[in-house]
């Protein structure tokens, strides 16, 4: 390997190193590398394909009728402008890590680019993201278990709770044990349920509109000004995938087919999301709720494969979520913290207080656009379009690539800023 150049070096490295600082992003560093993928450039890109579509296929899917309803119509070329930019992006990485061989995961870039501070940011949008993704499986869960069994409660030493509060906790009890895991490695069976999961969904919705007497009769609103907000923060939601993809980068045999596995999964993965709003609005127009299953007639076959399909996915993928999470809050502690008996506490606590998280803000679109608007166009979009500036030196020079980099961030900034304001109206509201 070429030796690099000491101004490139330098960018990597503060003037001024805080120790404190250092020390925390070392801690970062080990974490990270623990449950990264080690890079045998074995996959082929045909895996590499159905893993890419695996990590943007997700519960995003259900939500993306309600976008489309809040948005009206027009909004829906938001969402390829959404898609289009987290395409960029995306090959945006690849260049990062092209630049720098010694570049493995999406901290690493942060590092490169900004130093310590750089990978502490990525490294907190990263794990609170999961955080609140891992606490809306828990809210999606609890919405559509109530819708199959809307009688269910229980109680507990006289006091009754209800239908979708035990749902929820439920729900926490038979996932705890997945979250004791040590080995990831043994969670790996479930890598394909992504795709597979999605692909059930579409075409069970599709069968509930055209064969279940529900139809696709509504029109709909061409465009509310209002929902907008809502809408392309839910759509940048669906597209917040960035921080795996060093790791199917380096993990590819041929690195050189990695842009055109970009261009396969954003088609095909922007192809399902569209068609999906498309149905749900077409199906319930504005009274489609957060999550589509809650619309559907229960009593069809269709809908109920739908709502399992749904309620199977998050329970195989929490533990995947969380794990990474545990690890990181083991790091904080000292060494005979990191002993099994305060793994199994750690990750028992944080299964806990996703459940309070859960049953305190119980309004599932409102926390995926809170976290599509905040965190994933943040992780997406902004962060690669500025480290990539850094690292390669553009921001020294002015011309076109530098003019579509500030228009992309600049697109984030606008989300980020109007959709987060949206989304905590809306959740403040419903107290």
């Amino acid at each position: 390997m070429d030796t690099m150049p000491h101004d490139e070096i330098s960018l990597a490295v503060p003037l001024l190193v805080d120790k404190e600082q250092h020390r925390l992003g070392c801690k970062l560093r080990d974490v990270e590398s623990n449950y990264s993928l080690t890079s045998s450039g074995s996959t082929s890109t045909f895996k590499t394909v159905f893993h890419g579509l695996n990590a943007l296929s997700g519960v995003g899917i259900l939500s993306i009728p309600y976008a489309l309803s809040s948005g009206g119509w027009l909004s829906l070329i938001l969402l390829f402008v959404i898609s289009t930019a987290a395409f960029y992006t995306g090959l945006l990485i690849q260049r990062c890590m092209d630049l720098d061989s010694n570049i493995r995961t999406y901290p690493d870039i942060g590092e490169r680019a900004f130093g310590n501070k750089g990978r502490i940011l990525v490294s907190v949008l990263m794990y609170t993201e999961l955080y609140l993704v891992s606490t809306g499986f828990l809210i999606l869960e609890g919405d559509n278990l109530q819708n199959l069994f809307p009688n269910m409660g229980i109680e507990v030493a006289g006091f009754e709770i209800g239908g979708r509060q035990s749902s929820v906790i439920i729900v926490a009890l038979v996932i705890l044990p997945t979250v004791w895991l040590d080995d990831m490695s043994i969670l790996s069976y479930i890598s394909a349920s992504g795709v597979i999961a999605s692909a059930i969904v579409l075409i069970s919705i599709f069968w509930t509109g055209a064969f279940d007497g529900v139809g696709f009769k509504e029109k709909g609103t061409l465009v509310n000004w209002h929902g907008i907000p809502t809408a392309v923060s839910l759509y940048a939601f669906c597209y917040c995938a960035h921080p795996v993809f060093p790791t199917l980068y380096t993990s590819m045999k041929n690195k050189h087919q990695f842009s055109n596995v970009m261009i396969l999964c954003f088609i095909l993965c922007s192809f399902s999301y569209a068609s999906m709003a498309v149905m749900g609005y077409l199906m319930f127009g504005p009274s489609v709720q957060s999550q589509i299953t809650l619309n559907l007639p229960t009593e069809k076959l269709s809908a109920r494969l739908t709502i399992y399909t749904t309620l199977v996915s998050p329970i195989t993928k929490y533990a995947l979520m969380i794990i990474p999470i545990v690890n990181a809050t083991k790091s904080w502690l000292p060494m005979n913290g990191k002993k099994r008996p305060f793994s199994l506490f750690i990750g028992t606590a944080l299964v806990i207080s996703n459940v309070i998280v859960a049953l305190s803000l119980p309004f599932f679109g409102d926390l995926m656009s809170l976290v599509g608007a905040f965190l994933s166009m943040t992780a997406s979009i902004i962060l690669p379009s500025l480290c990539y500036m850094k690292i390669s030196g553009t921001y020294q020079r002015f011309g076109f690539e530098m003019v579509v980099l500030w228009t992309v961030v600049l697109l984030g900034v606008a989300v980020v800023i109007l959709g987060t304001y949206t989304s905590l109206l809306e959740i403040t509201r419903h107290f």
